[in-house]
């Protein structure tokens, strides 16, 4: 038992450092286990800030035409896509019904007429009634109720024909709406265009009664067209230089960009389902006749472009590692730490394996304050690094560097695969 109490405890001395082990060792402590980054590589190029927008073209000025009288087409001397001019004859109604009507105006003004003649012999043979019955006064052979009669007889005459003056006159109108409906029996173009749509065919009836019907719709001038768009309220504030710089794209020209330029942002709001959305009207030069009433253009306002600029992906600015991650980075991989200098002026990066945050100031809630700047992970010899750089311009994808030590070609992490459970499981908690 002696020789046995020994090795009893040397068995038992093993056998707790194999548990000892088992419970605190883990091979993703000495770089056995396998950690891979999800990486974006930093590129170079040029940075448009941008708000997009779709809207649909139409022309400048779009006439519509319709009858302001009923009848039937009888003729037709426009069609689609119809070019007309200025006082040019389109269309024609039936105009039997309209030329009677003028005929029978003028029947009423000629008897209106003949009854002025006549209400003017009875204003003047009144007038020498009254006359004879004042003299037969100054005689005393009538009494003055026979001379008072002869008076009101008189200026009822002169009343009666300035009635009959008046239904001349009345009639004289009514010819001339006659003769005026008659001449609408005959559609004109308003103006030089051509012709988007029409709407009747010969042998049609069109009744104008409570609205005039549409016959056609002309567009004066398809060589200046414009979109209408409809701009977030978000963005609208940043539109309000109308030198912003604009182009557009539309379906029936794959890869093809056209340039436009504001002209006006209305004030009316359009509200569908709670979002609001103000209308930007985009001047459009269409010389060639490319573009047709109608196309849905893809609009995209580009506020601010920076040339040549490093262009770092915006996921790689999202990624923060958690202090699980940190820790299990820095076990990992080791490192002694150094401090890197900037290609793009003075920025500064840390290994992860470093201890602390490169005596960076921390804030009140236990984070690093990295004042106007943001950290990036790099990776350098397969080994993470932090790097601050300051962001510029923005594309909503990409972020201009202004200041870091990043170079075209650099690959960041964006993601950190492969970590313990409980790294894994806490990478939203206690984020830096």
């Amino acid at each position: 038992m002696k020789r046995w109490i020994p090795r009893i405890i040397v068995l038992a001395v093993l056998a707790g450092a194999a548990a000892f082990v088992g419970l605190w060792w883990q091979p993703w402590a000495k770089g056995d286990h396998d950690i891979s980054f999800s990486t974006v590589t930093v590129g170079k190029g040029t940075i448009a800030a941008q708000v997009t927008a779709n809207g649909t073209l139409s022309a400048h000025k779009t006439v519509t035409i319709g009858a302001q009288v009923s009848g039937r087409i009888v003729e037709l001397d426009a069609d689609f896509n119809s070019v007309v001019k200025d006082k040019q004859i389109i269309a024609k109604l039936d105009d039997t019904v309209l030329r009677a009507q003028v005929e029978q105006a003028k029947a009423n003004l000629d008897q209106a007429a003949a009854n002025v003649q006549k209400a003017e012999v009875g204003e003047m043979d009144g007038l020498r009634q009254y006359k004879r019955q004042q003299l037969l006064r100054e005689q005393q052979l009538v009494a003055d109720a026979t001379v008072e009669a002869a008076e009101v007889t008189y200026k009822e005459a002169v009343a009666n024909t300035i009635l009959m003056k008046a239904q001349v006159e009345q009639n004289k109108a009514q010819l001339d709406q006659a003769k005026l409906n008659l001449s609408y029996a005959t559609i004109y173009s308003p103006v030089n265009g051509i012709v988007l749509s029409r709407a009747v065919d010969v042998g049609q009836t069109v009744a104008a009664s409570l609205s005039a019907p549409t016959l056609f719709t002309i567009a004066e001038d398809l060589t200046r067209m414009q979109i209408d768009t409809s701009v977030a309220e978000s963005d609208v504030g940043r539109l309000d230089d109308k030198d912003v710089a604009v182009t557009f794209t539309v379906d029936a020209f794959p890869g093809k960009v056209f340039p436009g330029k504001i002209s006006q942002i209305r004030n009316s709001p359009t509200t569908t389902q709670g979002v609001v959305t103000y209308d930007a009207v985009i001047d459009v030069d269409n010389q060639d006749l490319k573009l047709r009433p109608g196309m849905t253009a893809n609009v995209t306002f580009v506020l601010a472009q920076v040339a040549d600029a490093v262009k770092i992906p915006n996921a790689a600015l999202r990624f923060k590692p958690t202090r699980e991650q940190m820790m299990a980075i820095r076990q990992s991989f080791g490192g002694s730490g150094h401090h890197g200098s900037g290609h793009h002026g003075g920025g500064s990066g840390s290994d992860a394996g470093s201890s602390g945050w490169g005596g960076m100031k921390m804030g009140s809630d236990g984070k690093p304050d990295f004042g106007d700047k943001k950290p990036v992970w790099k990776l350098v010899d397969g080994r993470p690094k932090m790097v601050l750089i300051k962001p510029g311009l923005t594309d909503g994808s990409t972020t201009q560097l202004v200041e870091g030590e990043l170079e075209p070609g650099d690959v960041l992490i964006t993601d950190i695969e492969g970590l313990p459970a409980a790294a894994q499981n806490q990478r939203k908690v206690g984020a830096f």
